[in-house]
């Protein structure tokens, strides 16, 4: 089947298409000429997912799904949360994120933190919702060059590497978004819109 990942990202659509089994054939944004920014305005995860998830099924007519993922770190009251990808200002890279994010636990002994991904599919008569998470510190400063995002500072538990220290490989086993395509991709086999 042909199924539209709803992200302008390569590196999610990179880690998402070795979750996916090969019988999917699986299009980014670009693949089908989308090249707007969908606006990301909810103040959920769930209800952003949903936006991107609806607007492609609208507007082009293709089964999609969409994911949203936020970082919530206990002492900062749950920030950066929805706000995760634009933490440090509309204009930010994942460096600037990470710095801000840092500087505010600066004085924090507390640094648990958990990611969540919120996945919307938006297939003909049938529309759901998966949610992965995966709990872990913030590290005090940026460690290992794989991954994307706040991985150099994200160390998740029964691990002493950061997911940017880890092989992808490994990261596909124990994260957040691994864990919500899971959840997919069963359900897509449940509804023999994939085999096995």
């Amino acid at each position: 089947m042909d199924l539209v990942f709803a992200t302008h990202n390569p590196n999610k659509l990179k880690e998402v298409k070795l979750l996916v089994p090969k019988s999917v054939r699986l299009l980014s944004l670009a693949d089908i000429n989308c090249t707007e920014e969908i606006p990301e305005t909810a103040t959920t995860l769930e209800g952003n997912a949903w936006l991107k998830a609806n607007y492609v099924a609208k507007n082009y007519g293709y089964p999609c799904f969409a994911d949203d993922t936020g970082l919530m770190v206990e002492a900062l009251d749950g920030a950066p949360g929805v706000h995760t990808a634009r933490y440090a200002g509309e204009h930010r890279s994942a460096d600037d994120n990470m710095d801000k994010l840092l500087e505010n636990l600066e004085s924090k002994s507390n640094r648990k933190a958990s990611f969540i991904t919120v996945i919307a599919m938006n297939l003909p008569q049938e529309e759901k919702t998966f949610i992965g998470e995966v709990k872990g510190v913030i590290t005090t400063e940026k460690r290992g060059s794989e991954g994307f995002g706040y991985d150099p500072v994200f160390l998740p538990d029964g691990f002493d590497k950061t997911f940017a220290e880890l092989p992808l490989e490994i990261k596909n086993t124990v994260s957040h978004r691994a864990r919500a395509l899971q959840q997919f991709v069963t359900y897509l086999k449940k509804l023999k819109y994939i085999n096995k």
